[in-house]
């Protein structure tokens, strides 16, 4: 593969989502825990709650920060390395864009400062509106995102004239076929994310034997919704492989590594795609299991990847093995989540060590699972920006160099690692300070000049002794 402008913009686009996805993977999910604390606190008025709460706010303080600025980026590249796109669906997506800042974001804006320092200056019931408002907007960030993702993948609602696509039905635009499939399995995955996250966090108090009433609160919240979570999910992501078939053949061709069209198909356990000899090697399967789940039926037609030209396929090797590490996580998910109820009817889930070991060591799998999701999403349209209408090599801006987006990329990347590397510095310091410690900031009375811009949200956030919280973290 020629090293061009082309192969690094593409590069460099996916280096900055990859980034920027695991923030609202964790923040709106989070968002919506806050929120659920927060009624618990009001109806149930047990300090348990509060504290939860106010731990997880300052934590949502500072990734919320970070995924604002990570994900300015991604929309200014569309200017530098993305101009032809932008020419051509602007007019599209624009509009859905600002629906996202003008809804969304301006939403997040006006009740995010109520909800980090507003609980000693308005009425309880105000505080619980602005935490329920957050979370609104975070979904509501989600609706209009994936609206512009879905409306890529499967295109409707436009006419093209002189080369632009212009909308003649928002409506249209807006719930494309695959859209109601994509929201829920997107969003359904950032809230499983969240939670294992929240899991993680409480195995790792329990085995150090801190926090433990938190800690309890955390796991069983956090048990009781991936148990209806994760098989919700393997539901959701069924019926989003069957649209996924009729709207994106070639992409799912792609994710069995499937290359001549036929019945009762097998199910590719394992492989190593020869994309230029157009066969597996070492492969894996079970007879006939890949019709069945793919179509319903084990005697369903799928069509191979030969039905195509060679430059109409995705890169097949990248969308089928980033499939798979999506559903190991996903069969990992289940484990864990059908170990927690065998440990819970023995009455053993808070102390059993080799459990809580498993489920803090689990913290990253949504995380893992949401990026290789992505991958097959994003990888498995190619070689189209808009499926079937607009290729990716059109879509790049005619005037840019190697030279050019090499200095880009390499910034970029340097300036990542020091963001995210600096934001996860920081939340572990604040995960080690722990619950109690994040009331009591909440408590203190606002500075009248703060120190410095995170001072509201890192003021107490010192390290545990060390011995204490490494496995807290």
């Amino acid at each position: 593969m020629a090293i061009d402008a082309l192969l690094l913009s593409r590069i460099q686009f996916a280096w900055v989502v990859a980034w920027h996805i695991l923030l609202p993977a964790f923040t709106v999910g989070l968002s919506c825990y806050i929120a659920t604390l927060e009624v618990l606190w009001w109806i149930r008025k047990d300090p348990v709650y509060q504290r939860l709460s106010a731990f997880w706010i300052k934590i949502f303080a500072v990734s919320f920060g970070m995924g604002v600025v990570s994900g300015i980026v991604m929309p200014f590249q569309f200017g530098t390395n993305w101009s032809r796109f932008s020419a051509q669906v602007m007019d599209v997506v624009g509009a859905l864009m600002a629906y996202e800042v003008l809804t969304a974001f301006f939403l997040e804006a006006a009740f995010l400062g109520i909800l980090l320092f507003g609980r000693k200056l308005v009425p309880q019931w105000a505080h619980v509106f602005a935490a329920v408002m957050v979370a609104l907007g975070t979904l509501l960030s989600s609706f209009w995102i994936l609206a512009v993702n879905s409306w890529m993948q499967t295109p409707r609602g436009h006419e093209i004239v002189d080369g632009r696509f212009i909308p003649i039905d928002m409506l249209s635009v807006m719930f494309t076929p695959s859209f109601p499939y994509r929201l829920s399995h997107t969003v359904v995955a950032f809230l499983v994310t969240t939670a294992f996250v929240i899991l993680a966090v409480a195995a790792g108090y329990l085995r150090r034997r801190r926090h433990l009433a938190e800690s309890r609160v955390m796991l069983k919240m956090s048990l009781g919704f991936l148990s209806v979570t994760v098989p919700l999910q393997i539901l959701i992501g069924d019926l989003h492989g069957l649209n996924t078939l009729e709207h994106q053949p070639a992409k799912v061709a792609a994710m069995e590594g499937l290359w001549e069209t036929g019945r009762r198909v097998p199910a590719s356990l394992f492989a190593v795609p020869d994309e230029q000899a157009e066969v597996n090697r070492f492969e894996i399967a079970i007879p006939a299991l890949g019709s069945l789940y793919l179509t319903h039926e084990w005697d369903g037609e799928v069509k191979g990847l030969k039905e195509w030209p060679r430059e109409d396929r995705p890169p097949v090797a990248i969308v089928y093995f980033a499939f798979r590490v999506m559903v190991g996580m996903g069969l990992l998910m289940l484990l864990i989540v059908v170990l927690g109820w065998v440990l819970h009817f023995r009455g053993r889930l808070y102390d059993a060590p080799g459990y809580l070991l498993l489920a803090h060591r689990a913290m990253p799998i949504g995380f893992v699972a949401v990026l290789a999701g992505w991958t097959v999403t994003e990888v498995g349209r190619q070689p189209w920006t808009v499926y079937g209408l607009l290729r990716t090599a059109d879509s790049v801006t005619p005037t840019l160099t190697v030279t050019d987006v090499s200095l880009s990329l390499a910034t970029y990347v340097v300036a990542y690692f020091l963001i995210f590397g600096g934001g996860f510095v920081l939340l572990r310091r604040m995960v080690r300070a722990g619950p109690k410690t994040a009331e009591q900031d909440e408590s203190r009375e606002p500075e009248a000049r703060p120190a410095r811009p995170l001072s509201a949200v890192t003021h107490s956030a010192t390290p545990a002794p060390r011995q204490e919280a490494d496995d807290a973290t």
